[in-house]
C-alpha cells in the first residue's frame, strides 16, 4: 500500500471509529430497540403466563433483539385500568375477557349472549365469519387485536340441583358487578340477580346470601367454591372469551417487516392456548366429580326450555341496546345457516 493510500484509509478508518464511538450512534442504536410492555393479571406459571414468555422469546429472535415482549404478570388493577393505562401508554398491550373487549367494541358481547352459543362447534363456525369484523371495529377504537381465544364455557353451578330455568328461578344467583350485560339478560328473564365480587362468593354461598353462580368451571375449580355449589348444570350458558390487545401507537413503532410474523406467533400460540385452556375445563370438572359435585345432565327437552326462555327476551334486550343488534343478527343467520345443515 502506497503512503497515500495508507493515509486515506487511516482517514476513513477514524472517521468510522468517531462515528460509531459518538453519543448519537450509541443514542440511536438504543432507540432501535423497542419495548412492549403486556401487562396480564395471570400468574407466571398459569397456560397464558407460560405461553406469553415464550411469545417474548420468540419474538425477540424474529427481531434479532429489536423487539423486546416484557410481560408483566400478576399486574395489578382492573381489567378497566388496563385500558387506561394503554391510552396513557404506560403499558402498550395487555390481556383481556370479553367484558373489557365489550367496552372497546360492544359488538364482542353478542358473542356470549345466553344460550346463543352452544357448543364448540358452533362457535368455531361464527368466529370464522364475524373475527375480522370484530379486529376491524377494534381497531376503529385505536387497538389492534392480537388474538381471540376460546377460554371454555361458563356453567351454572348451585347448592341445589337445577334442569330448567324455574329450578335456577327459585334461587338467589351472584353476578359479577362488572357483568352488566349478562346481569340485565337474566334479570329480564325473570331470574334473581345478586351483586358479588369474585373475592366474595365463597363467603355469600356460605351463608346462604346466594344459591347460585355462573362461573368458568376453571374458576369454580380454583377458588374450590364446588364445596359449597355442588351441583353443576351441562347446559353452556355462553362461552367464555380472552384477547390480547395492543395501541395502534405501540403496534406503529414497530418495523413493517415484522409485523406480519409477529402477529403470526401470537396467533399461533391462540391455538395452543385454546387447546390448554379446554383440557383444563376438561380437568376442573373430572376434579370436582371426584370431590363429590353432581353433574346435573339436562335432557334434550330441558335443554330447549333454556333456549326457548332467552329466545322470548332477546328483541327487548336487543331493542335496549343490552346487546348489539347487528352483530346479534348476523351470528344468528349464522346458525341458522349452521343447524340447518347438520342431521
Amino acid at each position: 500500500m502506497t503512503h497515500k493510500k495508507f493515509v486515506r484509509f487511516s482517514l476513513v478508518l477514524l472517521v468510522f471509529l468517531f462515528c460509531v464511538t459518538s453519543p448519537g450512534f450509541l443514542y440511536a442504536q438504543r432507540q432501535r430497540k423497542i419495548t412492549i410492555n403486556l401487562a396480564s393479571s395471570l400468574p407466571r406459571n398459569s397456560p397464558w403466563g407460560r405461553t406469553l414468555d415464550r411469545i417474548a422469546a420468540e419474538w425477540s429472535r424474529t427481531t434479532n433483539g429489536e423487539v423486546d415482549l416484557h410481560i408483566l404478570h400478576q399486574y395489578p388493577g382492573s381489567e378497566g385500568d388496563y385500558l387506561m393505562k394503554l391510552r396513557q401508554d404506560k403499558i402498550q398491550a395487555a390481556i383481556f375477557t370479553s367484558i373489557a373487549l365489550n367496552s372497546v367494541a360492544p359488538e364482542v358481547m353478542a358473542l356470549s349472549i345466553p344460550f346463543l352459543i352452544r357448543n364448540n362447534e358452533e362457535l368455531d363456525v361464527v368466529l370464522q365469519e364475524v373475527r375480522p369484523v370484530l379486529n376491524s371495529r377494534i381497531e376503529e377504537e385505536g387497538y389492534i387485536n392480537m388474538v381471540l381465544v376460546k377460554a371454555g364455557w361458563v356453567k351454572i353451578f348451585s347448592r341445589s340441583p337445577i334442569y330448567t330455568p324455574q329450578d335456577l328461578k327459585r334461587l338467589k344467583v351472584g353476578t359479577n358487578p362488572d357483568e352488566q350485560e349478562l346481569m340485565d339478560a337474566f334479570r329480564t328473564m325473570g331470574f334473581q340477580m345478586v351483586r358479588v365480587n369474585l373475592t366474595d362468593v365463597a363467603q355469600r354461598l356460605n351463608s346462604g346470601m346466594i344459591d347460585a353462580i355462573y362461573q368458568s368451571p376453571i374458576s369454580v375449580s380454583a377458588f374450590q367454591l364446588y364445596r359449597v355449589a355442588k351441583h353443576m348444570s351441562t347446559v353452556n350458558l355462553a362461552p367464555f372469551m380472552g384477547g390480547v390487545l395492543m395501541s395502534k401507537r405501540a403496534w406503529a413503532r414497530i418495523p413493517s417487516q415484522y409485523q406480519g410474523p409477529l402477529l403470526e406467533i401470537v396467533r399461533r400460540a391462540g391455538t395452543e392456548i385454546e387447546n390448554s385452556f379446554q383440557q383444563g375445563e376438561e380437568d376442573a370438572i373430572a376434579n370436582m366429580r371426584q370431590n363429590g359435585v353432581s353433574i346435573n345432565q339436562a335432557s334434550p327437552q330441558q335443554e330447549q326450555e333454556w333456549y326457548q326462555e332467552i329466545n322470548r327476551h332477546i328483541p327487548d334486550l336487543v331493542n335496549r341496546n343490552v346487546f348489539h343488534r347487528g352483530m346479534y343478527e348476523r351470528i344468528q343467520a349464522i346458525l341458522q345457516n349452521y343447524r340447518g345443515r347438520q342431521p
